[in-house]
């Protein structure tokens, strides 16, 4: 087997990552002294990388396949092969808005009152090319931080800043007037990688776990004990990915019936269900949902 190597987006989202890949199935041990984190697996090596610069190292071929975010493939206009959508219920790996912010104070209110006017950002290359597209000629410059300080010190009219909720843009007295681009995380590999049958072989089984561990990030199974004669209303209660499972117990008269539902919905269904009649409930966890 070649050996995969894999590159884990380094600051903010490096815990959540390496979360789902424990749920995966992969243990990844990192070193404060180290970017080169073990994994518990022989044909895999790893590496911890700025999520900026990730998809240039695996569109060059240092690496074969690695976590970032759309926005960053398109800021470095990557050749990369997108192998899937990594969507993220539960953790800090959802999607965002890369938006345009101006003082709460400012005359500034569609896209074309910044022509000439100075933007600052991380994200260059795409802002660059997003204003040339609509023939809007601005000044963009890199921020390297606290971007939303920019505009209230005077240094730049406007932002583009990558935000969830908008609630730090807010707070710094700025206002959202256009939204340029939606991102979330990405699982993408090297073409030349893709190509190798080998190593696409390991990289689809990542893939694979790696979709089945998010897809249960906000599952939960119920398990239960019904009598016999109100099994039609409690199977008619219950949601599903497909139908519950129902076994015979012991007992003619009890079934055990298991399913698995939106772990938001057992606050509302386990009262009904002891109500329609089920006893010995089990609510648990899951790790992966294929």
């Amino acid at each position: 087997m070649s050996i995969v190597r894999l590159a884990i987006p380094k600051g903010s989202l490096q815990n959540s990552t390496i979360d789902l890949f424990k749920n995966a199935g992969w243990k990844i041990v990192t070193s404060s002294r180290s970017y080169f984190p073990s994994i518990d697996d022989p044909d895999i090596e790893c590496a911890l990388v700025r999520a900026q610069e990730i998809s240039r190292y695996v569109e060059s071929g240092i690496f074969d396949i690695a976590l970032t975010g759309k926005d960053w493939i398109l800021e470095n206009e990557s050749d990369v092969y997108e192998v899937t959508d990594l969507v993220y219920s539960k953790s800090t790996n959802k999607p965002a808005r890369w938006v345009l912010a101006v003082a709460e104070d400012s005359g500034i209110e569609k896209l074309e009152d910044l022509e000439g006017k100075k933007i600052a950002t991380e994200l260059v290359n795409f802002t660059k090319k997003y204003f040339r597209q609509r023939n809007i000629n601005v000044e963009v410059e890199f921020s390297w931080g606290a971007t939303e300080a920019k505009v209230v010190d005077g240094l730049a009219d406007a932002i583009v800043e990558v935000t969830e909720t908008g609630s730090t843009i807010r707070a710094h007295n700025l206002r959202i007037i256009h939204e340029l681009l939606v991102t979330n995380t990405k699982l993408i590999a090297n073409r030349n990688s893709w190509a190798d049958e080998k190593k696409r072989a390991k990289m689809e089984q990542i893939a694979l776990m790696l979709k089945s561990a998010i897809q249960a990030e906000d599952m939960t199974g119920l398990k239960m004990n019904v009598p016999k004669d109100r099994l039609d209303t409690i199977i008619g209660l219950l949601p599903a990915i497909t139908s519950p499972t129902i076994a015979s117990l012991h007992d003619p008269n009890w079934y055990s019936v298991e399913t698995i539902i939106r772990e938001s919905q057992s606050r509302e269904l386990i009262p009904r269900l002891l109500k329609a009649g089920a006893q010995g409930i089990i609510e648990y966890t899951l790790k992966k949902v294929i």
